[in-house]
């Protein structure tokens, strides 16, 4: 490490970098070739088992017990039982017969396992006769990125494309919200809390905010340890000096005495007879609109309405993100695509924020750095060209990027540069050069239905880890 703290790689230190590269790029070639033919091998199997009994009088009888003939055979040997191996094969002709263009991506080491797995889930409930499309242009999506980016705008297209409107569907599911618990060994139980997706994602957020309070609390009682304390604190500085929860057992504490009293007893922010801070906390989330989902209540010919999206979580229904825009309470921030371009038509931040700011949530809404969706409302606004160095304070040269991949940057031998419409380039210390870019608005999905020289619209599955074909 250079003594101004910088990473810095030696000339043969860079050479090895690049092999290891260059070598794990080969294994993930052949892992992914590999893969695939094991998918093939296993659908080959099912249908030889449709073909054993084929004419037979008692066919399905004479089915079942090929199959169950054919994975003990190929089970045994792979130390897999026949159970589970059957379940396998089962899975792979539903990929390679219902997802054939998916299966060949993975085979050329396109798409990893993990997007093979977000195609099937997103499109687990389209019928038949709507995958192919679907499939195309998620492959289009998962070959430019990573699958936690794009598991969430594959939901929406599925959403987009099944026969039943989206709202219908949430209104049915809707009515399934429940909180359960389960028993765990050791004197342990879960609690389990199903509900619609802004409510949940409100919860987690505020949940994280206050756990940060009691960490900094914490900390700045470990700081001052031995210093005249607060008598009237209602928990004293040396107990909170000696607290050693992590994160998510903060977390969980916090959930529990929320529910227990209605609010935080335990609120290290209380000093003297005034009320603490935790209680004052509220969520903050990101809602994406269309804006005929607020223009058109009714939806189009057809009764559908185009959904809206949480941004780092998943779709919500248009008559859920119409109340938020309308209300504009302060759990939301609001933003107004265009339908065809999905351009921001219009923002509303929960508390009053610089142009800029709100321009580049818009823009960026998670973190720039290739792969990261850490949501822009939890990173930091970094300028690529440092301030110091020239660096202008403009949308131009300024992108969200978390504490995590700020540091990379600074510290790490990372280098970014902005192109045009918040393009950036990223440069690794070997040299490789990585392209991320403003992500499309999950709402936007098919070409101006007003066009009549646009082309059709685009187009969007689930299995068991223990029982996946690959």
């Amino acid at each position: 490490m250079h003594s101004n703290g910088v990473v810095e790689f030696s000339e043969a230190q860079t050479a090895e970098l690049a092999s290891i590269l260059a070598a794990f790029q080969r294994a993930d070639a052949a892992l992914a070739a590999a893969e695939a033919a094991r998918v093939r091998a296993l659908a080959r199997a099912g249908e030889l088992a449709r073909e054993i009994a084929a004419g037979k009088p008692s066919r399905v009888r004479e089915h079942d017990m090929a199959l169950r003939s054919i994975a003990a055979t190929i089970g045994v040997p792979a130390r897999v039982s026949d159970r589970s191996m059957q379940r396998q094969i089962g899975e792979a002709e539903r990929l390679a017969d219902r997802y054939p263009g998916t299966l060949e991506a993975r085979g050329l080491g396109e798409i990893t396992r993990q997007h093979v797995y977000a195609i099937q889930d997103a499109a687990a409930d389209l019928p038949d006769e709507a995958v192919a499309a679907f499939e195309a242009e998620a492959l289009e999506r998962c070959r430019r990125d990573t699958v936690g980016r794009v598991k969430a705008e594959l939901e929406i297209l599925a959403q987009r494309m099944h026969p039943r409107s989206f709202a219908e569907r949430h209104a049915s599911a809707r009515e399934d919200r429940r909180v359960t618990t389960s028993r765990l060994p050791d004197g342990m139980s879960s609690l389990l809390l199903i509900g619609p997706t802004p409510v949940i994602a409100g919860i987690d957020d505020r949940m994280n905010q206050m756990t940060t309070v009691v960490i900094d609390v914490r900390n700045a009682a470990k700081a001052a340890a031995g210093a005249p304390g607060d008598d009237d604190a209602r928990i004293p500085a040396d107990i909170l000096a000696t607290d050693t929860r992590t994160r998510a057992q903060i977390r969980a504490d916090i959930a529990a005495d929320i529910l227990l009293t209605g609010s935080p007893f335990a609120d290290p922010t209380i000093t003297g007879d005034g009320p603490g801070t935790l209680g004052a906390i509220r969520a903050k989330i990101q809602v994406v609109v269309p804006a005929l989902s607020l223009l058109k209540p009714e939806g189009d010919e057809n009764g559908h309405a185009e959904p809206a999206d949480i941004v780092g979580y998943s779709p919500i229904d248009a008559e859920t993100a119409r109340a938020i825009a309308e209300a504009c309470d302060t759990w939301w921030e609001r933003l107004v695509t265009h339908p065809v371009t999905g351009v921001v038509l219009h923002t509303n931040g929960y508390q009053r924020t610089a142009a800029i700011d709100r321009h580049l949530r818009a823009r960026d809404r998670h973190c720039r750095f290739p792969g990261c969706r850490l949501p822009a409302i939890r990173c930091e606004v970094d300028h690529t060209i440092d301030h110091a160095l020239g660096g202008k304070t403009d949308v131009c040269n300024l992108a969200h990027l978390c504490q995590r991949h700020h540091s990379m940057k600074q510290f790490a031998g990372w280098k970014v540069r902005q192109l045009e419409g918040g393009i950036l380039e990223w440069t690794s210390p070997i040299g490789t050069t990585y392209t991320d870019y403003p992500p499309t608005p999950g709402v936007h999905f098919a070409p101006d239905p007003y066009d009549p020289s646009a082309p059709p619209p685009p187009d969007a599955a689930p299995a068991d880890a223990s029982d996946a074909p690959f």
